[in-house]
């Protein structure tokens, strides 16, 4: 194939001559190229051919084609047409074939000669001088068992003749494959640089499955992967299990039963894999799973697997350019090396890109490696005869660096035209040159990072050109108004009119402000009704104006800022609630303190009672409505003894307050008239059982009887901690009477204990508070009050024991109340 070619006149520019000779070596080098790809097709085809008829592998073929043609005097190409003409000659199966002509050393139908022992199946003929070579048994298919099946092979080798791309070779393995195997969809997947799939062929899938699984990323769990990886089939014959292992491409698991991925059979590295889709269920029999691989081996002539065909190996990279692109991989900028290319007479014809930085971007978005091996003028022709071109050859001849001016870069290709922005750094670095730029106009990844940034932050940009009513909205803007795009933009006059009417006073304002006035910016917001009820908007604008201060154009913003109106809504009746809940809190608060002051009023000091010296101390917690339940009571009876009463009311607040009071008033009552302590105990039981609160109140507590003349203290307790009787300097608990706590269970059953106090003695009654601590167990709490009265009495504060145990208890989450019994040293 020839093409010609028209030389330009004499009287052309130089850049117009340099652009003749680029489109003459092109149109040159296309024509080798596709002699090249005829001859290739042709001669892939004849190799597919003869490995169906004889089972022998790729290489194995080529070499009998070869040997073939040597021996009958034929070049290559002749042996391969031939090879093909007896295939598409074959007569239907069954049908008589004449035997092959024995006229002429040349056989017609262009298989081998049949004389002597020669076969006549495509091998090679045996004569006596020159034996036949075995082929590599490693590498021959051998036939399955079926010889239905079998006979497909010689159908697919037939196909194969006429296929072009690996798209029919996915068609044809489905058409041959559909009915005998029931494969009723292929796919053909080849593994990119990057490690990932790209689907390169398929057949008897829809159009939308395809498009959503062209490329599939390198993820584990993907079989395609995991049989190019492995360079072992993977056969997936149970749906449910496959799922569990694998990421089945299709619309279901249950879509396809049963899979088989088949890499491409390669003398290296595995690029390649066949995936057999079956509607069928079961496992794949021996004899279909031999098929499989058969077809798989025969295709590999016609399909990719990675690489070009003839496997062609790279030309070496000089050293010097090997260093300068090592250098080039750490630039964080765009740059290129370009190499010179001349013609005999030495001028510069063109320029080779020999080394390029990662963020090198040209128009069409090519990066980094992929400008390497590009020339110039073939991929940016309007270059030529630019200033920029010619600085380049300045550079060159005088190593000055070359600096211009931002140009105008028009892409040629089709559709319309696209124009770039560029400013060009060129330098000298020995027979080549080192070339940087800037782009200056937007780039598509800030195009992208701007609808982004709308989307993200819901706002959307408008222009309104007074001078010409022109209006431009940013996509974001109709979503954000709820209006069609087709529709118009709103002009900046026309937006009161679409906003709720309490807010068109504001906006109107605002417009005249831009227009009327040109003030600089505005920033107000407003509220419009859509189809999903009513938007708050906001919009932020600016006027421009001309020499005479006359508005000429307005820019600006407009944001949804709907869901931050709900969210200060929702804000807003929070903090009212919260208001509402505090000020109630330190209304109940303040109440309870005012009752409890009234109810259980505490001395100051320690008082006389019975001869007993009874110092009472107590402290609120520390959070919330600190005033709690517990209480004392330490009066004295009309027969000169004296009652003492020690109790908490489970809970804090108003309703503990009134329980404390409930318990308080009624034991005093009760014992004041001569009741016995059980008796007070059981029906003080009784009444938190009756009472109206659900759940009803519990509470423990201590009572005891103290008679003066004998120092005897009678006493009973209901769930309470047990008195610390502290003598002789030693600290020792009480042991406790039966009695569980007040309103807990019917018919309770309490006990009571008897102790006779001695001069000296100190007796500690005390509420929980004192002692709990949160995650400590009780029995600490105890030990450790015992320790700690023993060695305050010792460091002689026996007159405010009380006092100074409560004031050591910090941060306590819950009120204390303690009571010191103390027997006077001189007592009679």
């Amino acid at each position: 194939m020839t093409h010609e070619v028209v030389p330009p006149d004499e009287d052309a520019s130089p850049e117009v001559l340099a652009l003749a000779r680029v489109v003459a070596r092109l149109r040159s080098e296309i024509a080798d190229l596709e002699g090249i790809a005829a001859a290739t097709a042709v001669t892939e085809r004849a190799k597919g051919v003869l490995m169906a008829q004889t089972g022998v592998s790729a290489d194995a073929a080529y070499e009998a084609l070869l040997a073939r043609g040597t021996r009958w005097g034929r070049t290559l190409m002749e042996e391969c047409w031939l090879t093909l003409g007896q295939v598409r000659s074959r007569p239907a199966p069954g049908a008589a074939v004449p035997p092959p002509p024995t006229t002429g050393s040349e056989p017609t139908t262009g298989s081998e000669p049949t004389t002597g022992s020669e076969p006549t199946t495509g091998s090679e003929p045996t004569t006596g001088s020159e034996p036949a070579s075995a082929p590599d048994r490693t590498d021959v298919v051998a036939a399955p068992g079926d010889e239905s099946l079998r006979a497909l092979l010689p159908r697919l080798a037939e196909g194969l003749a006429e296929a072009d791309s690996e798209a029919d070779v996915a068609h044809l393995l489905r058409d041959v494959l559909n009915e005998p195997v029931g494969v009723d969809g292929v796919m053909i997947y080849s593994v990119t640089p990057a490690g990932s799939l790209e689907l390169t062929g398929h057949a008897g899938i829809t159009r939308s499955l395809a498009e959503q699984w062209h490329h599939v990323p390198p993820l584990s769990g993907v079989a395609a992967l995991e049989a190019i990886a492995a360079r072992e089939a993977v056969w997936l014959e149970d749906p449910v299990a496959d799922a569990r292992r694998y990421l089945l491409i299709g619309d279901s698991p249950g879509q396809w039963p049963s899979r088989a991925w088949i890499p491409v059979p390669s003398g290296g590295r595995v690029h390649s894999a066949v995936g057999f889709m079956r509607s069928r269920p079961g496992p794949f029999g021996e004899d279909t799973r031999t098929l499989l691989r058969q077809a798989v081996r025969l295709c590999t002539a016609l399909l990719r697997n990675g690489r070009p065909h003839g496997d062609a190996v790279p030309p070496a990279v000089p050293a010097d350019v090997a260093s300068v692109q090592a250098v080039l991989d750490v630039l964080s900028g765009p740059a290129v090396l370009l190499t010179p290319l001349r013609s005999e007479t030495g001028e510069i014809e063109d320029y080779r890109i020999d080394g390029a930085a990662p963020e090198s971007v040209d128009v069409q978005g090519r990066r980094g490696k992929e400008l390497v091996g590009r020339r110039v003028l073939e991929t940016y022709p309007t270059v030529a005869g630019t200033a920029l071109w010619e600085g380049y050859e300045d550079t060159l001849a005088t190593g000055t660096v070359y600096e211009g001016e931002p140009f105008t870069y028009q892409e040629v290709g089709p559709g319309f035209p696209q124009e770039t922005v560029y400013s060009v750094r060129a330098t000298r670095l020995g027979e080549r040159l080192v070339v940087s730029w800037i782009r200056h106009d937007i780039s598509e990844r800030e195009a992208r990072r701007l609808d982004e940034m709308q989307r993200l932050g819901n706002l959307g940009w408008a222009r309104w050109q007074l001078t010409t009513n022109r209006v431009t909205w940013s996509d974001h803007v109709y979503a954000i108004f709820g209006r069609d795009p087709a529709l118009e933009p709103v002009g900046l006059e026309d937006l009161p009119r679409h906003v709720l009417p309490d807010d068109q006073p504001r906006i109107a304002a605002a417009v005249h402000r831009l227009l009327r006035l040109g003030q600089r910016a505005v920033d107000q917001q407003f509220r419009i009704s859509t189809a999903d009820g009513v938007r708050h908007l906001r919009i932020v604008a600016e006027s421009q104006t001309d020499a005479n201060g006359a508005p000429v154009e307005v820019h600006g913003f407009f944001q949804d800022v709907t869901a931050l109106r709900d969210a200060e809504h929702a804000l807003r009746e929070s903090e009212r609630a919260v208001l509402v809940q505090s000020g109630m809190l330190q209304a109940e608060r303040a109440l309870a303190a005012r009752l409890q002051a009234t109810l259980l009023p505490i001395p100051e000091q320690s008082v006389e009672l019975a001869g007993l010296c009874v110092e009472v101390a107590y402290v609120p917690s520390d959070s919330g409505v600190n005033v709690g339940g517990d209480w004392y009571s330490a009066v004295e009876m009309p027969d000169r003894s004296a009652l003492f009463v020690v109790g908490d009311v489970a809970g804090h607040g108003l309703a503990a307050v009134g329980t404390m009071a409930q318990l308080r008033f009624t034991a005093k009552g009760m014992a004041t008239t001569g009741t016995a302590l059980l008796d007070v105990l059981r029906r003080l039981n009784n009444l938190l059982l009756h009472t109206d609160s659900e759940p009803s109140a519990t509470a423990t507590m201590f009572i005891g009887r103290y008679q003066p003349d004998v120092r005897r203290l009678t006493w009973a307790r209901a769930g309470h901690l047990p008195p610390l009787l502290i003598r002789d300097g030693r600290a020792d608990f009480l042991e406790q009477p039966a009695g569980c706590l007040l309103g807990a269970a019917r018919d309770s059953v309490y006990g009571q204990a008897v102790i006779d106090l001695r001069p000296g003695d100190h007796l500690l009654l005390y509420t929980d508070g004192l002692v709990e601590q949160p995650g400590e167990d009780i029995d600490q709490g105890l030990g450790r009050l015992a320790r700690t009265a023993v060695q305050l009495l010792r460091d002689g504060v026996g007159g405010e024991l009380a006092r100074t145990l409560a004031a050591q208890r910090t941060g306590n989450s819950d009120d204390l109340c303690v009571l010191d019994l103390h027997v006077p040293d001189d007592a009679a």
